[in-house]
């Protein structure tokens, strides 16, 4: 097409035409995918502000679910103090031992009695003789009965230095003057564990195999 052949009411018309066809072209290859995108973003953007807004209202109650964390934690590092989750044997009995010395009694032995598999936890016993002053034994007990962990005492047996074998004590020893008792008895503590035994573990209430 020649333009210069054109008079200025065509001019202008073809003009205003070409522009409509330049903006038209420019809105599908341009605009409109602009537009889909931004179309697509204000879903993901209402998509996001929809689950802020549900967990918002969780917000009240996140310092209360922390905090019900925070107790359970303290409990479960109490419970491991009563009933340790380990078979921790050697301090067990260097806590009894600290608790002779600290209360003036001599422990003279330990003998371990089978182990017991429970359920939930593990009974160990072991046979204990000791000896010392009638008081100094009396706070012994009284201080095993006050430990953070659980140790029970049973088959207690007193007799005097003078005729230990009625505490079935199973030697006599240089007693020193002031100590006028002897005493066997069977300290048993207590160790948690899962609930399906290990191989070497006996069923409940019976002796583990050793």
């Amino acid at each position: 097409m020649n333009f210069g052949e054109l008079s200025g009411v065509k001019l202008l018309g073809a003009l205003v035409l070409a522009g409509i066809v330049g903006s038209v072209a420019l809105y599908y290859t341009v605009f409109k995918s602009q537009g889909d995108e931004n179309a697509a973003a204000q879903v993901k953007l209402q998509a996001k502000m929809r689950e802020n807004a549900e967990l918002e209202a969780y917000r009240p109650k996140l310092a209360d679910i922390e905090r019900q964390v925070a107790n359970l934690k303290q409990q479960l590092a109490i419970e491991r103090k009563i009933v340790p989750d380990e078979k921790e044997v050697d301090n067990f009995m260097r806590m009894v031992s600290g608790e002779a010395r600290r209360a003036g009694v001599e422990i003279r032995r330990y003998t371990s009695r089978p182990v017991s598999a429970r359920d939930f936890y593990t009974e160990v016993p072991f046979e204990v003789e000791l000896d010392g002053p009638y008081y100094s034994m009396l706070g012994f007990f009284d201080r095993l009965g006050k430990l953070e962990r659980i140790v029970n005492v049973n088959n207690l047996l007193v007799a005097s230095t003078r005729k230990p074998s009625d505490a079935k004590a199973r030697h006599t020893y240089q007693y020193a003057p002031n100590e006028s008792v002897v005493a066997t008895c069977v300290t048993t503590t207590y160790f948690s564990h899962d609930m399906d035994p290990s191989p070497g573990a006996g069923k409940p209430g019976q002796p583990a195999k050793r």
